[in-house]
Formats: C-alpha cells, structure tokens, sequence
C-alpha cells in the first residue's frame, strides 16, 4: 500500500476517534472536570450549550439558565477558590447522563470539604443539564 494512502488513513481514524470522544457524555463530563480543577473558566464554559441549565435537586430552584448565567456564577466561584478541586468518588453513566459523586476541596478558601452528586445530561457533546444534590452535613 503506497505510504501517502496509509497516512491519509491513519488521519481519518484519529481524526473520528477525537471526534468520537468530544461528543462521548463521559468523556465531555470528565474534560469539563478537568478544566474545573484548572481553574480554566474559558475551557470549563466550552463543555455547556448556550441554554445549559443549572438545579437544585432538594428544592427543584434553577440556579442559572443559559450560558451567561453560568459563567457568572463559576467565574465568581473561582475567583474566590484559588485550590479548588473535585475528586471523583464514584462515576455511573447511563445514555447520555453522568452522575458524579464528587468530593469538593478548597470552594471558597474554606477549610471544610463537602460531598455534592451531580447529574450531568449531556447532548451532542454539549453540557445542557445539571442537577445537584449537596450532602448536609
């Protein structure tokens, strides 16, 4: 097989299997965890749809709507989280929700850590739902 013929195949091949994993739930929802712990707002806001919607599990509150909302709060949120960090206590994903069970460090200078579950729905690999549930302590 003439070499310019393999190497057009073996682009196409890395070029579907990056393509596959930016729309994969799990691996969108991983990604976006990763910009989370780097503190990277501009990465981090790149997993969510422009109408992502963020809620309250206990109370049934839309924390935010839409991109812009989002934005807001988590620039805030770091700003004021220079060690943040979520450690992934458990992982299940089920068609296209992820839910995390996450072990947050560092939120807001405090000391304290908390345990927070968070269903991610993820479509066309784009964040457009999360529901959380913090666990009281």
């Amino acid at each position: 097989m003439p070499r310019k013929f393999l190497t057009i195949i073996t682009f196409l091949l890395f070029t579907a299997t990056v393509s596959a994993q930016k729309t994969d739930p799990e691996d969108v929802v991983k990604a976006s965890l990763k910009a989370y712990n780097s503190l990277d707002l501009d990465l981090f806001m790149s997993y969510f749809s422009e109408d992502i919607e963020m809620k309250d599990f206990d109370n049934g509150t839309v924390n935010a709507k839409g991109k812009e909302q989002v934005r807001a709060i988590y620039e805030a949120f770091f700003k004021a989280s220079p060690e943040l960090h979520s450690k992934i206590i458990d992982r299940i994903t089920f068609d296209n929700k992820v839910m995390n069970h996450e072990y947050i460090t560092g939120a807001r200078g405090n000391k304290e850590a908390f345990e927070i579950v968070v269903i991610y729905e993820v479509n066309e690999g784009k964040i457009t739902s999360m529901l959380a549930v913090r666990k009281n302590n």
